[in-house]
């Protein structure tokens, strides 16, 4: 066995077998690795490759081979299900990782839950996690409440605005996301000046813009996975020489984004969601965990366009997974859910996961910041103004 593979190994848990026992480990991969939808998906799908190298290379899971079958939903919902569908009955996988966004796993989930399948997702949408109608269903990263908090609390209390525009693409999530942070806002005493919806591929961000700057705006509030969205509203800001923060989505800090912008001060006080997990200190210093996982990945795994929470999620995706098996000695369904509603502290990656019977929802709130979103180093940010 190589050096990577005795590190994911070691770090993963498993020991290696003498001889590969049984049928593989099926993990099913809903992906939306194209589309306007995708960013996200391709740093999950790298730490996802990453983690079933580092498990199938030191021998696999009780010597059993993970086998990936994965799919592309293109962010559809129609072709989600399709997939879902497909894996469940035709490929008969033994748990799924995605859908990565929340349109199309607002479609899946139900069938998911009447196939017994367990499902880890990274999806936000509260209503995605409920462990009477979903038991099966588990989510890795925060919720979209959660996230919500976060954003609200720094524009408030941080930035100290009152009058807030809400932005969101047209997507199931987009949607939903922008409705429940207007309400908030409104609900915690802010006036909410401008709610919209994009598609995400509109070429002129104008006139939107201009609804939010003559409401009076003080902060755009922007709830979308597309970066190719995000760099339009920057480009856009900086043309209308309009010197107002945007606070929100993850995605709003991804590498790409680089690329995409017409100056690179255009992504100035732009403050998105991130993760003390993947936040580095005033000398630069990730924590110790998230500082070997870097290491390892280094010179396997581009960090450099994307996010090092994305990776990271999804590398704890296939492990949580793997390691319900390991312990158990079972891929059957009831085994791995069992085995999930007993975590506590869990230590992921990204984070660590605690799970019951009766929440499902298991990363820690406390963990979830705002980073400064132009100040990408390998994926990971320095905490934007304000923060310890």
């Amino acid at each position: 066995m190589n050096a990577a593979g005795l590190a994911g190994a070691a770090a993963l848990g498993f020991p290696r077998p003498a001889i590969a026992q049984g049928e593989p480990l099926r993990i099913g991969w809903l992906a939306a690795m194209t589309g306007p939808s995708s960013a996200p998906t391709v740093g999950f799908n790298r730490g996802v490759i990453f983690a079933v190298e580092a498990i199938n290379g030191a021998g696999g899971v009780k010597g059993r081979k993970i086998e990936l079958i994965t799919r592309d939903s293109q962010g559809d919902p129609t072709k989600a299900v399709n997939a879902t569908q497909e894996m469940i009955s035709q490929a008969k996988v033994h748990a799924i990782w995605g859908p990565t966004n929340s349109g199309e796993s607002l479609a899946v989930t139900p069938i998911m839950a009447r196939a017994k399948m367990p499902n880890i997702h990274p999806c936000v949408v509260d209503s995605l996690i409920d462990p009477a109608k979903y038991p099966n269903a588990f989510r890795i990263a925060p919720s979209n409440t959660q996230w919500d908090d976060a954003v609200r609390s720094y524009c408030l209390k941080v930035l100290k605005v009152k009058r807030v525009a809400v932005i969101g693409d047209t997507t199931g999530y987009g949607v939903t996301a922008a409705k429940a942070s207007a309400a908030a806002f409104k609900q915690d005493g802010a006036e909410v000046v401008y709610l919209g919806n994009i598609d995400s591929t509109q070429p002129d961000m104008t006139p939107d813009m201009l609804r939010a700057r003559n409401a009076g705006a003080e902060a755009l509030v922007v709830w979308s996975v597309s970066t190719g969205m995000d760099a339009r509203l920057f480009n856009t800001r900086a043309r209308m020489g309009w010197d107002v923060p945007f606070v929100g989505h993850p995605s709003m800090a991804s590498g790409e984004i680089g690329g995409l912008l017409e100056k690179p001060a255009n992504w100035d006080k732009v403050y998105a969601i991130g993760y003390r997990s993947c936040s580095y200190d005033e000398s630069g210093k990730l924590n110790a965990r998230s500082e070997e996982f870097v290491a390892r990945l280094k010179g396997k795994v581009q960090l450099s366009d994307t996010l090092l929470w994305w990776v990271a999620a999804g590398y704890d995706a296939v492990s949580l997974i793997a390691k319900a098996v390991e312990e158990t000695g079972s891929s059957a369904p009831d085994a791995i859910v069992k085995h999930w509603n007993g975590l506590k502290k869990y230590p992921g990656i990204f984070g660590d996961y605690t799970y019951t019977p009766t929440e499902h929802n298991g990363y820690p709130t406390e963990d979830v910041v705002m980073s400064a979103a132009n100040s990408g180093r390998d994926g990971s940010f320095r905490l934007a103004p304000g923060y310890s």
